[in-house]
């Protein structure tokens, strides 16, 4: 990685950057020692802690060669794509996010001089099909995903891999599992408890959660955890690979939501609503092997489940602070 006299890594540019994951990646870099360019198509907000600059631009409605030239103006040495669409988008959107914007990024990237800048394409373990109770998903899973959102990352994720498999990109995979922490989206089943818990807290009432019944285990990690992984992939000699990082934990849905009302202090009910909504499609136990994210990145989980919550509840409660002030 180059350097400026300053000392700070060639630039990282971030897409998806005002999105939960894209905006702890950014700051990740960022304290990695990174010029840090965030690009959002509506950077709503300031930028990341520290962040060097912020980039309006639509990747949506922009061409290859559009996107072409805005990496030739940054020169970066990684690029980190966090874009991605999964909670309350039509299967429409997700093909557009998750499978269009990619291939403009790999024939974006594919047009660069050499050498290219490290791709580092932020998948999801829901790329996989599911695995029997007990049993760990690593790598050689077969990738039979059961749903639109799994279905269109594992496109997606093939156009980074086979242009990388061709010489084309010099890019990796990271395939993570459920991510929480602070930022988590209020459209995910933990955001939604945080909002509700949140109203109660504002009526000064006790909180009543009608949740559907929550019986699956799935792997929960910390998302700051994450951004350790990514910064981890943009400097290994980890070119063509498919890495896995979740916790290696298969915990109770129920348990999270009930860490989560912990947290915050607030007393709630949780109700099963077994009323007329569809059974979300997805896997019923999920536990990731993340020894191969070990042995490539030197990565392992550090936080505990229960400080992403914390952290969680904590910037939900400050966003309610700041809107009452």
């Amino acid at each position: 990685m180059t350097a400026d006299p300053a000392g700070r890594r060639g630039p990282a540019l971030v897409l998806g950057a005002t999105g939960f994951v894209g905006h702890h990646v950014s700051a990740a870099f960022e304290a990695a020692g990174y010029e840090v360019v965030m690009v959002s198509r509506t950077p709503g907000g300031p930028p990341a802690e520290g962040a060097s600059r912020a980039v309006a631009f639509d990747l949506l409605a922009a061409s290859p060669h559009e996107l072409t030239a805005l990496l030739r103006r940054v020169r970066p040495t990684v690029v980190v794509n966090a874009t991605g669409a999964v909670w309350d988008v039509s299967p429409r959107q997700m093909v557009r996010v998750n499978v269009a914007l990619v291939r403009r990024l790999v024939r974006a990237l594919e047009a660069l001089d050499r050498p290219r800048p490290r791709l580092v394409q932020l998948g999801s373990v829901h790329e996989y099909g599911p695995v029997p109770p007990g049993a760990a998903l690593d790598e050689r899973v077969p990738e039979r995903p059961g749903t639109v959102y799994g279905r269109t990352k594992l496109r997606g994720s093939r156009l980074v891999l086979e242009a990388t498999a061709a010489g084309r990109l010099d890019a990796v995979v990271l395939r993570i599992s459920n991510v929480v922490g602070p930022g988590t989206p209020g459209s995910s089943l933990l955001g939604r408890v945080a909002g509700q818990l949140s109203d109660a807290a504002l009526d000064g009432t006790p909180a009543l959660l009608r949740l559907a019944p929550l019986r699956a285990k799935r792997d929960f990690v910390d998302v700051r955890d994450i951004t350790d992984a990514v910064v981890a992939a943009a400097e290994r000699p980890v070119t063509g690979r498919v890495i896995n990082l979740g916790r290696g934990e298969a915990v109770d849905v129920r348990w999270m939501v009930d860490a989560l009302v912990a947290a915050s202090g607030i007393p709630a009910r949780v109700v099963d609503d077994t009323g007329d909504q569809p059974r979300r499609a997805g896997a019923e136990w999920q536990e990731i092997d993340h020894s191969a994210a070990h042995a490539a990145l030197g990565w392992s989980p550090r936080r505990p489940l229960e400080d992403a919550l914390l952290a969680l509840w904590r910037d939900v409660a400050d966003r309610r602070a700041s809107r009452a002030s």
